[in-house]
């Protein structure tokens, strides 16, 4: 085992403690992990409500034709 690894085990037990604030804890780590995916999925979710906003107010704007008989 390399010692920096197992120092950094040690660095984060001590941060899950409560021993350490210069680290976050493994659950503070994992809603980071969770939050930064739903950050993510809202932003790709709102460019498509904006394109599709786009689509529809061009399709409002354009003039409507009356089919011919």
């Amino acid at each position: 085992m390399h010692p920096e690894a197992l120092r950094g085990w040690v660095r984060q037990a001590d941060a899950d403690a409560g021993d350490r604030d210069d680290r976050l804890t493994t659950a503070e780590r994992d809603e980071l992990k969770q939050l930064r995916k739903e950050n993510a999925e809202l932003k790709r979710a709102n460019e498509i409500l904006k394109a599709a906003s786009v689509f529809f107010a061009q399709e409002i704007d354009r003039p409507r034709t009356r089919p011919s008989k």
